[in-house]
């Protein structure tokens, strides 16, 4: 276990620290969004920044749920009664309370052990976090491109609190 420690990188609460500062900058990306354009606009047939946060949505809290009990859901990305900005945002925040409520109950060994999330996606706790880390940066940068096609400036990519 002491060999371990000494070979640890980063903390599993530096990880969520550094998970919900991307959280906290894609929130700021959604608040930016004019409603009409948040639901509708879209580029090159992507789809629209509201489509895309619900994907955030549906992975991020259900990630921790699930690593948390080892109970896992099935994948819901339609989320069809968010139908309003107040309402992804009510989510979003929704989302981060169940985020740090679980992550406290996840045993540091999960992050190493193989999981099946969602019953379909085979990866090691951390590679989950990590995907869906990553997703979501991926789909914020779409945001970005969406809030400058619309003369928007996006928030500041590296302010993360």
């Amino acid at each position: 276990m002491e060999t371990q420690i000494m070979n640890q990188i980063i903390t599993k609460d530096q990880l969520l620290t550094h998970w919900q500062g991307h959280r906290t900058l894609s929130r700021r990306t959604l608040e930016k969004f004019p409603e009409k354009e948040l639901f509708e606009f879209s580029i090159g047939g992507m789809r629209s920044y509201a489509d895309l946060v619900k994907e955030m949505l549906a992975i991020a809290a259900p990630s921790a749920k699930g690593l948390e009990t080892g109970k896992w859901e099935p994948l819901d990305e339609d989320k069809k009664d968010l139908k309003t900005k107040e309402d992804l945002l009510q989510a979003w925040d929704h989302a981060t309370e169940v985020i740090n409520g679980a992550w406290k109950n996840i045993p540091n060994e999960i992050f190493q052990k193989k999981v099946v999330a969602f019953g379909q996606y085979e990866s090691t706790g951390y590679g989950l976090i990590a995907y869906a880390i990553e997703n979501e940066v991926h789909h914020r940068g779409q945001g970005y491109v969406y809030l400058r096609a619309l003369g928007i400036e996006p928030p500041f990519f590296w302010e993360r609190d």
